[in-house]
């Protein structure tokens, strides 16, 4: 094998115009899966929606075709169909093949706008199998189609039908007249299956979405989305007249401690940029910028943070300078007004984090500005350094302002907000001083353990096991039944405290609360150490009826909002106790058989079983009404014991879907609660009413 270290020019290799984006599709849109597939939808989406931006057009729609296209119209200006003069050629031939071409470089047609670098349409195209276009502008209806970045004519409307470039000269064909007075485009394209993986599809979920997510930040904005890739076509519409103030509401996952609050102003800015002038040259030149920012901010009593930055609509998930500024000047302020409240808050010298201020809070931050700069096509952070004074500037401001308020409502709300972030300091302190005693320990090792839980003698985790279980009498038995080296118990009387409605300061201060959190040694909320839990599994073990089915789902509740990890590891389980007791009676001397059941349903199939064989049950059946009423050998058996027993493990799926059926069973709101009942009143096994 012979390698040469030669390298000369005639090594290079120069892409022309949309090659290179065919050669390196990632470097435009990030990546060739569903991910990139997803982007290139965005992007035209984008062009459309920075039309209604600018106050041109209240209506997009979206198509997904059952061909694998995807279709995107809108009621705007229209793309220009003039000829642009240094080119030579028409307005969308220049949108959809070259790179770094379009109307938001020199500021004239977009105070702002999501397309900044004139690259979104033509990488679309590039991309695309076959992409059509029409114009209404003007009176007219122009169209002109595309195949792999490239124009002409298609002899069909198949993406695969036969294709004719130009030769000599692009043609806009002229299609037809628009009625009088309506203008807009509409894009239709088939993704190339050269440059995406088989499996890229469009994900019609994430689509929503991001349509609900702009239709938030453009009010007035109506977005309908048509699926028919089905046989019966799904169509849903988004439109929200209450801006970024509905959109914190809508992505708040607890209860509130504030009320949404606006944080608006405005800032200017000089940076030196290069401007194309008539000559064709460019030259850099300083122009002064204004900067507009808008947020929407809320807290409540949970301790996760729900968080979108956007700039221009433009969603930013990895943040950015507009997020430091936002995080920056919400610091200054509760730092500021803690230190101020120091004595009535019982603060002391600890200080404030970041992690404390953001816990609850649900925030929509948004800035507008002209050709922002963004690390990279695919737009995630915002890198203009000035915007993080600017942001930080306002948020101050405003804040600052909500605080100084005579209000009676603010003052309140202000109050609520500093116990809050101050609880959670707390908390975080407290966390970390006990830290090193967070580790595996039986109730011989640390008299800190609370005296009525029932440890094992195992000290491996792995194996085992707590059991929560309802009542001292229920203890009593399963203190019999249970295997003590490795299964402890942790009695709870009654119910406790429904964390989905307490404060964190209120859930920490309830006795049943802390003695859970305590005994299974891992912290509570952002502190929450899975490593250090001193059990492998934690068993709630309640009565089969109603009251028993609430406490559970109190402690689940408790779980779900303060040590989530444990049920996203699967290592939380709901102990499943028999309902009924059977006794079939054999002749002779043969022993009697016990057949437990655990439903009504399983009991008549079981009666109806044995009633087809001819075999005779001892009357009355036992319903189990508690577990008190079981003797420590059939508690075993059904309930404890590894080799026969029950255990239903909890798992969520889907924490948001979770997060709104308890706030719908824990909330505050009545009446959503009381609809839930009354619907679901039919499908009540009476028989379990303990009553």
């Amino acid at each position: 094998m012979i390698v040469t270290s030669e390298y000369s020019a005639h090594h290079l290799q120069v892409l022309e115009g949309l090659e290179a984006v065919r050669k390196r599709p990632g470097m435009y849109i990030g990546s060739t899966d569903s991910r990139g597939l997803m982007h290139c939808l965005w992007e035209i989406i984008d062009n459309s929606v920075d039309e209604a931006l600018g106050g041109h057009g209240s209506h997009i729609e979206i198509i997904l075709h059952d061909d694998g296209s995807v279709e995107v119209r809108d009621r705007a200006r229209g793309i220009p169909v003039d000829i642009e003069p240094r080119t030579g050629l028409s307005g969308v031939e220049v949108v959809f093949t070259k790179l770094h071409a379009g109307g938001k470089f020199g500021g004239g047609s977009y105070a702002a706008s999501g397309g900044l670098h004139g690259v979104g349409a033509s990488v679309v195209n590039a991309l695309s199998e076959r992409l059509d276009v029409e114009v209404d502008r003007a009176g007219k209806t122009w169209a002109m189609s595309f195949h792999r970045g490239e124009p002409g004519n298609f002899d069909g409307n198949a993406p695969d039908s036969p294709f004719t470039p130009f030769e000599n000269a692009s043609e806009l064909k002229l299609k037809g007249r628009a009625p009088k007075g309506v203008t807009g485009t509409r894009i239709r394209y088939w993704a190339d299956r050269q440059i995406f993986t088989k499996d890229a599809a469009f994900t019609l979920t994430e689509l929503e979405q991001r349509a609900r997510q702009t239709a938030f930040l453009v009010p007035g904005l109506e977005i309908v989305i048509r699926d028919a890739r089905t046989d019966e076509p799904i169509e849903t519409s988004y439109r929200y007249d209450g801006g970024i103030s509905e959109f914190a509401e809508f992505l708040a996952p607890d209860t509130s401690v504030t009320d949404t609050w606006r944080l608006s102003g405005t800032g200017t800015f000089k940076e030196t940029v290069p401007v194309l002038q008539p000559s064709g040259a460019m030259f850099p030149t300083e122009v002064e910028r204004e900067c507009e920012v808008d947020i929407a901010v809320r807290w409540g009593i949970g301790y996760e943070t729900t968080s979108r930055s956007f700039v221009n609509i433009i969603a930013t998930p990895k943040g950015g300078t507009h997020q430091q500024g936002f995080e920056a000047g919400l610091m200054k302020v509760l730092r500021t007004q803690v230190e101020q409240n120091a004595r009535k808050l019982k603060v002391g010298n600890d200080k404030l984090e970041k992690d404390d201020i953001l816990a609850g809070l649900s925030a929509v931050l948004t800035v507008r500005i002209p050709e922002p700069q963004f690390e990279g096509q695919t737009k995630e952070v915002l890198g203009t350094p000035a915007v993080r004074q600017i942001v930080a500037n306002v948020v101050t401001r405003e804040l600052t302002a909500r605080f100084a308020s005579t209000k009676r409502d603010d003052k309140a709300q202000a109050s609520q907000l500093l116990e809050k972030v101050v609880s959670e300091m707390k908390a975080r302190v407290s966390a970390r001083a006990h830290k090193e005693t967070q580790r595996r320990k039986n109730a011989l090792e640390s008299s800190s353990l609370p005296a009525k839980l029932v440890d094992c003698r195992s000290s491996d985790v792995a194996e085992s096991e707590l059991f929560i279980v309802e009542g001292d009498s229920a203890l009593g038995t399963a203190k019999l039944a249970r295997n003590s080296e490795y299964q402890a118990l942790l009695p709870i009387r009654g119910k406790i405290l429904n964390v989905q409605k307490a404060s964190v300061s209120d859930m920490l201060s309830n006795a049943e609360c802390a003695s859970i959190i305590q005994v299974i040694g891992a912290g509570s909320g952002r502190s929450f150490d899975l490593s250090a839990a001193r059990y492998g599994k934690i068993i709630l073990m309640s009565d089969a009826d109603v009251d028993g089915a609430h406490i559970r789902t109190l402690l689940l509740t408790l779980f779900f909002r303060y040590m989530r990890p444990l049920i996203e590891e699967g290592r939380v389980f709901a102990a499943v106790p028999p309902l009924h007791r059977v006794i079939v009676m054999h002749p002779g001397s043969k022993p009697n058989e016990t057949i437990y059941t655990y439903s009504e349903k399983e009991l008549q199939t079981l009666l109806a079983k044995l009633t087809k064989s001819n075999k005779r049950w001892q009357e009355p059946i036992q319903r189990y009404k508690g577990l008190g009423e079981m003797d420590a050998e059939q508690l075993a058996t059904t309930t404890m014991d590894r080799s026969g027993r029950l255990l239903r493990r909890v798992r969520v799926d889907d924490a948001e879907a979770s997060s709104t059926v308890f706030e719908l069973l824990m909330g505050n709101e009545v009446a959503p609660r009381r609809e839930f009942i009354i619907d679901a009143s039919g499908r009540l096994e009476r028989g379990r009413i303990d009553a």
